[in-house]
């Protein structure tokens, strides 16, 4: 049932999104089926957990802030839809215990690295949880960047979303027990986001051009 539900909102996410946020969308369709991955994502909008579940091929599971579960009804929905709480400030042990099942059942979670949404559309500094579970549960992990037109996300105009080249735990350089080599990961991950900014940006400024000529 949670499965058709979450198809059933697919479904009407992406005829708002085509309505009011149109994607322009690369590499979305290109994660395989049966293996588990992590998607590792900036964080501009409320609306980012909506536009990645509208554009991935597969079924997305996000960490939720546990306030959302307090609405009953919300709560339900939510959770039906495959989120899960993490509550803030805390060591979210049970979240990343959560989630490193749902990888080793093959499927794939979503987690906003920087923690928090950027105010400034700059990108931060990347968290260390989605490292802790690629290494736990030998999961490949894929940077993902949205920006949106001169940075921010805004209504009718385009929304740019790359999902980039899973990277897998040798590639993090997560075999080594140094705790350094979690937050090197880290950074490598931001790094890739940031190479993903920087030809998003660089498609919004020649299509601005051609559209001055």
């Amino acid at each position: 049932m949670g499965s058709v539900l979450y198809k059933i909102a697919k479904g009407a996410v992406r005829a708002y999104c085509a309505l009011f946020y149109p994607l322009d969308v690369e590499n979305g369709d290109s994660i395989p089926e049966g293996n588990g991955y992590i998607i590792c994502s900036n964080h501009l909008s409320n609306l980012d957990p909506v536009f990645l579940s509208a554009t991935m091929n597969r079924h997305i599971h996000f960490m939720a802030k546990k306030e959302l579960f307090d609405n009953k009804l919300l709560g339900a929905l939510i959770k039906r839809l495959g989120a899960f709480p993490v509550e803030r400030g805390k060591d979210g042990g049970r979240a990343i215990n959560t989630a490193q099942e749902l990888v080793k059942q093959g499927e794939c979670i979503g987690i906003f690295i920087e923690g928090t949404r950027s105010k400034t559309g700059k990108l931060g500094r990347g968290h260390m949880g989605a490292m802790v579970i690629a290494k736990e549960v030998n999961a490949s992990v894929i940077p993902c960047c949205i920006t949106g037109k001169k940075t921010f996300i805004k209504p009718f105009t385009k929304t740019k979303i790359t999902y980039g080249k899973p990277l897998s735990i040798e590639e993090l350089g997560l075999l080594s027990d140094d705790k350094r080599a979690l937050r090197n990961a880290s950074n490598l991950v931001m790094e890739k986001i940031g190479q993903l900014r920087a030809e998003q940006e660089a498609e919004f400024e020649a299509a601005a051009k051609k559209k001055g000529k």
